[in-house]
């Protein structure tokens, strides 16, 4: 294979993910589980080591030996440290003497007046590297160190790329795990030159196109791009994808995650950057693509204590090379004829020195913030910034609108507080909800239906859009809309037949703040799926039972990630159609009552066999009848074997909290065994069975003064649980007696409602009671997500 195709992704870890022994060993999971032989790891210093060495020249610059002194003693501490929580015998002893050296050199330099701040300042990286490399041989990794001073040449700060990409082939290792230094390279007389503050971002993007790599992954201390600072805004919406353009423009404008340099090595190349968390790898990750593969976000960054230059004949290369200087992102625009430079307020005097009497401070210590959004929208968010500033008193010094941006400059800070009115205002009204809805029968055309006059009450916080619609075969799939009126003409002309990846694929590529799938099929195999879509960022919405009662590992662990990715799962239908039985248990519970006991009738087509059955009618005939009316399944059996009532029984305990599977809920049929082989018309030649078997127990039941009735049960009694599905004979006083035909009933005692039971009933089937209920839990899930 040939070198140029060998490096298949890089990965960078910051000086965070590198803090202690603890994150090393995280760090080095994380290469184990995500890199391939061939593949690069830049690493930055260590923790707060860069800042140290920058104080320590700073110290030396200031001739104070003492300082200098300690700052040695610091470092050897701190690096020592490391060295011996993390290698063994010989290997760490070579270290300690290697670093016991480096530091007598600094130490002489300094001392001989011969010290070089970007050779000091490459300790930090080559120590990070060295060790992170020791340590991965340790654990029999084939991993080598790769200084990249050797890689990355400069000519007067101009990179030499033909010459840096004919390095890199030659040096990078295709049979093992190259550490690579980040933001260190060479200049054409090998001194040591660096590549600016976040220069380790930069250097991995540079290595990832000089190798031609296919991937670039940034593991850093967040989980990757919000809509604004997380630590802020508890609101803050993590983006699954973000273009090249606002993400640089996000560097320029007080968004930490990315220097802007970082992107430009990716410029015209198809590789694709995520930004991932080192200290979550289980969370999803931000990617950064090329501009057109995804929509504008809206995003809110603040700026403190920052300065308004003014510079006369300012030109771009200009702008870069003073960013290098003070090692920051610098961002600039024209206004009225003059050309003005955001600049921290500690560089200012540097960078005025740098122009040389053509830059003049507008304005001074400056805060505020700027909000990115969609050219379009630019606009009305500016006008809306700002009244809401004003209602807190703050009125900007400086407003500037750009190309997809406008920038507030104030003299006060903008708090947390106020950053979340302004991003609950501003960000959150941009978000867009993706609805995919799965079951097109008799409840999935209702939904449908009702779904045109429910997006209106759904729209005030939100744009909702049916964007997918899947059958068992079949799907349909439009990004930007499907109409909720002419949707079946579009159903016609436009569905495709799918698989599992197919769809699983679209649903991925969804670039929505929002995915909610409702899932109205009866489907056992679509719900297997919930896993997959849960890895893919949806919501859940369910009117199917399976995966509600599937086995407690299985479910426990679909629970667990839901949690994990602050996601929902509504599955209020699942059990009694339309009502709120579920909705009522979660209520009591969360108010401190204890749930003791719940017994009803949660099957409509039971229900209505058992109410309507008094003996004038032969039960067969019965079933017959509802099975006409589209009251049971194709095969009633599937009814009368209560499995489906033994299904929304665990799914109650569930709610309960209680552990139980389907096996540990006692089942007893509403037909004899027997009648539960062979087809269908096998169980219509012997029908009489069922007649004899169904008239034996009205019979009992009318000897107890009591009706027959088929029912749940479910008693938690100091700890035991008796859970059970079959006949029952109901006294004729008793709620359950006095059924309507067809409803649900459920009988709930607790601790509270002990004497004097909580009766809930009504209709437990019909499409548009059931489809109203699923309306219901999407109405719920929208005002949570607001």
């Amino acid at each position: 294979m040939d070198w140029y195709n060998m490096v298949n992704c890089v990965h960078k870890f910051g000086g965070s993910s590198l803090g202690s022994a603890e994150r090393y060993q995280s760090v080095a999971k994380i290469i184990l589980g995500h890199t391939q032989l061939g593949d690069c790891v830049v690493v930055s210093a260590s923790g707060k080591t860069t800042d140290t060495l920058v104080t320590l020249w700073q110290s030396y610059q200031q001739k104070d030996t003492q300082a200098v002194a300690d700052i040695v003693l610091q470092l050897s501490n701190h690096q020592g440290d490391l060295i011996e929580q993390l290698l063994r015998a010989d290997v760490k002893r070579n270290a300690l003497h290697t670093l016991n050296e480096e530091l007598n050199l600094i130490a002489e330099l300094a001392q001989n007046g011969q010290l070089q701040e970007s050779a000091l300042l490459a300790h930090g990286e080559l120590w990070s590297a060295r060790l992170l490399a020791a340590y991965l041989q340790q654990l029999n990794v084939e991993a080598c160190l790769q200084d990249a001073r050797n890689l990355f040449i400069l000519n007067d700060g101009q990179l030499l790329h033909a010459q840096n990409i004919q390095q890199c082939s030659e040096l990078i290792a295709s049979n093992k795990i190259n550490v690579v230094t980040g933001f260190i390279a060479s200049n054409s007389l090998g001194d040591t030159v660096t590549l600016g503050r976040n220069g380790s971002d930069y250097s991995a993007t540079l290595l990832a196109s000089y190798c031609n790599a296919k991937h670039v992954s940034i593991w850093t201390d967040t989980q990757g791009i919000f809509s604004a600072d997380p630590r802020k805004v508890n609101k803050a919406i993590k983006y699954a994808k973000v273009c090249r353009g606002q993400a640089n423009l996000l560097a320029r404008l007080g968004n930490p995650v990315l220097h802007a340099k970082t992107l430009s090595p990716l410029k015209n190349t198809d590789i694709k950057l995520a930004v991932r968390s080192s200290y979550d790898v289980q969370a999803s990750q931000t990617d950064i693509v090329k501009e057109g593969c995804v929509k504008q976000k809206r995003f809110i960054t603040t700026l403190q204590n920052v300065d308004l230059l003014v510079i006369e004949g300012l030109s771009e290369g200009e702008v870069t090379h003073v960013s290098q200087l003070i090692q920051h992102s610098l961002h600039h625009f024209s206004q009225n004829g003059d050309t003005y430079l955001v600049v921290p307020a500690a560089s200012t005097y540097q960078v005025v020195s740098y122009f040389a009497g053509r830059a003049n401070i507008s304005e001074s210590n400056l805060n505020g913030c700027a909000v990115l959004a969609p050219e379009q929208d630019v606009n009305t968010l500016a006008l809306h910034a700002l009244d809401l500033l004003n209602l807190q008193s703050i009125q900007p010094r400086f407003v500037h609108q750009g190309d997809g941006y406008v920038l507030l400059l104030t003299d006060q800070l903008i708090d947390s507080d106020i950053l979340s009115i302004l991003h609950d205002k501003l960000i959150n009204k941009g978000q867009e909800v993706a609805l995919i809805v799965a079951g097109l029968g008799n409840v999935g055309e209702v939904f449908i239906e009702q779904l045109s006059t429910q997006l209106d009450r759904l729209s005030d916080n939100f744009s909702v859009k049916l964007v997918g619609l899947v059958r068992s075969t079949q799907m349909l799939f439009n990004a930007s809309g499907i109409n909720t009126v002419q949707w079946k003409t579009q159903w016609q002309h436009e569905a495709n037949n799918y698989n599992e990846h197919d769809l699983l694929s679209a649903i991925n590529e969804l670039d929505y703040e929002h995915k909610v799938v409702v899932d109205i099929t009866a489907s056992e195999k679509f719900s297997a799926l919930y896993t997959d879509l849960v890895e893919r960022n949806c919501h859940l919405i369910s009117a199917n039972k399976y995966a509600g009662t599937a086995p407690t590992i299985w479910y426990e662990s679909l629970c667990k990630s839901i949690t994990e990715k602050n996601l929902h799962w509504r599955y209020n239908t699942s059990v009694g159609a339309g009502l709120p039985i579920n909705f009522a248990l979660a209520d009591l519970q969360n108010s401190g009552d204890k749930i003791t006991r719940i017994e009803g009738v949660f099957s409509g087509t039971l229900s209505w066999l058992c109410s309507k059955y008094d003996g004038s009618k032969a039960f067969s005939d019965l079933v017959l009848e509802a099975q006409n009316m589209g009251f049971t399944e194709p095969d009633p059996r599937e009814d009368l074997s209560g499995r489906d009532m033994q299904r929304k029984l665990l799914i109650l305990a569930r709610e309960l909290g209680i552990k139980l599977d389907l096996d540990d809920i006692a089942l007893s049929a509403l037909m004899p065994d027997e009648l539960a082989q062979g087809s269908w018309n096998d169980f219509i030649d012997q029908k009489d069975q069922l007649d004899e078997f169904i008239k034996a127990h009205a019979h009992k039941a009318q000897l107890e003064n009591s009706v027959l009735r088929y029912t749940g049960l479910l008693e938690i009694n100091q700890g035991k649980v008796t859970a059970k599905v079959g006949i029952s004979y109901v006294a004729k006083g008793n709620a359950l007696a006095n059924l309507t035909p067809g409803d649900n009933i459920f009988v709930i005692n607790s601790q509270w409602y002990s004497d004097n039971a909580l009766v809930i009933q009504g209709p437990g089937a019909g499409k548009e009671v059931t489809a109203a209920g699923i309306h219901s839990d999407l109405y719920w899930l929208m005002q949570n997500l607001k």
